[in-house]
């Protein structure tokens, strides 16, 4: 991380993040029995919010391969 960034650490183990998403899901999986009720809502909020933008980062590396498949199957049927 840069010198000059906030950094949100754990005060469980001391380890750096970059956001307090990435600290409340660090939390939840590696102290979820150490984590108080407010600290475990933040971990499923943040798991939520995670979960849709890697299913929209699926969906679009899929649409990439599949253009890229048809693409070049067109690109060898002309040739």
């Amino acid at each position: 991380m840069p010198p000059d960034a906030s950094v949100a650490e754990c005060e469980y183990c001391g380890r750096p993040f970059e956001s307090e998403g990435l600290l409340a899901l660090h939390r939840g999986r590696a102290h979820e029995s150490a984590i108080s009720a407010a600290e475990r809502t933040a971990y499923e909020e943040a798991y939520e919010a995670e979960s849709g933008q890697l299913g929209r980062f699926r969906l679009k590396a899929l649409a990439a391969l599949v253009l890229v498949y048809f693409g070049l199957l067109i690109v060898y049927a002309v040739v």
